[in-house]
């Protein structure tokens, strides 16, 4: 009996290993799903899908000035752990990185992520209808890509996941630019002596900088989108925020605008606890990231397709003064 067991755990430990699947703090770990290939790399991403995991699922966009870095997967859990807690399966999701590459692959890279997450999501227990996308000031720019500019896929393709929608449920978006235009430099520009020259993704031509800017896609469709930005960003302002806040309500599209105040631009919304503001101020980071969860959860419930029971108790919660609407099932 005692040989027939291990037998069995050691079939178990290799059958594990023969798919790159390992666990960690109850959360199971698929690294390295790749999504695509350019240049002769692979395009990747982890999923870390918790024990108890609801069915749904957020894609987080890996980037920080339009640069996709690696870290493996173990070490990320901490940060998403307020999403696990709540039963989210997160997709850490990478794409192709500046300087090599410029906004619109980039752009192209999320997209065919998405499309590849949603075709592929019940392989990891993940209804592709309830999939939120979340990322901080580049990652926040992406996001918003989606959240404004999907499309229905192209049903020419062939690659099958290609002919997939990339909407998502919800949108949360950290200090994210929201318009290009004024931003693109055109190719092989020249030294400016500005912070521009500290983001190569931005050298692509002028005249496509209105296809890569989400607030000129805002229309009423738009998933819902969460924005949060510190008020003393010096590096992206809070006006991008702002602006299409209003334009999605002008537009009528599901979303709220969180103002950490006394903050500058990279708000530290990774585990719990506090950290220093920018000007000696203390905010709480587990509330930062906690009101990204509940948003997308919220929303993710409301867009659940009418057959499955989604609504529930209906709790509320506040971040800076501001009230806002949780649904739990």
């Amino acid at each position: 009996m005692h040989s027939i067991k291990r037998s069995l755990i050691l079939s178990l430990l290799l059958l594990c290993a023969a798919t790159g699947i390992r666990a960690a703090n109850d959360v199971q770990i698929v690294p390295d799903v790749v999504y695509g290939h350019k240049d002769g790399m692979a395009l990747t991403f982890d999923v870390l899908k918790p024990k108890n995991a609801n069915g749904a699922g957020i894609i987080f966009v890996i980037s920080g000035g339009w640069v996709s870095a690696y870290s493996p997967p173990e070490e990320s859990i901490p940060r998403y752990q307020e999403m696990l807690a709540k039963g989210f399966t997160v997709f850490r999701l990478r794409h192709g990185s500046s300087p090599k590459y410029l906004i619109p692959e980039i752009v192209a890279d999320v997209r065919r992520g998405v499309r590849f997450i949603r075709f592929n999501a019940k392989q990891w227990g993940v209804d592709p209808n309830r999939l939120g996308v979340v990322g901080g000031s580049a990652g926040g720019h992406l996001a918003l890509m989606i959240g404004t500019a999907s499309d229905n896929g192209d049903q020419n393709a062939k690659e099958p996941f290609m002919r997939e929608t990339d909407r998502v449920a919800a949108v949360v978006a950290y200090y994210p630019p929201v318009d290009l235009r004024p931003l693109a430099r055109g190719l092989n520009p020249p030294k400016s002596g500005t912070v521009l020259d500290l983001f190569p993704a931005l050298n692509f031509e002028k005249e496509k900088a209105a296809a890569y800017s989400p607030i000129t896609f805002v229309t009423p469709d738009d998933s819902p989108t969460l924005l949060i930005h510190g008020d003393k960003d010096e590096l992206v302002n809070i006006s991008n925020s702002q602006i299409i806040f209003d334009a999605f309500k002008k537009a009528n599209v599901k979303t709220d605008f969180v103002v950490i105040p006394r903050r500058g631009a990279r708000l530290p919304w990774r585990g719990s606890g506090t950290r220093d503001g920018a000007d000696g101020g203390l905010v709480r980071t587990d509330v930062v990231e906690g009101e990204s969860v509940k948003l997308v959860q919220g929303h993710i419930k409301v867009q659940c397709p009418k057959s499955k029971v989604c609504l529930g108790k209906v709790s509320r919660f506040q971040v800076s003064g501001r009230s806002f609407e949780q649904r739990e099932t």
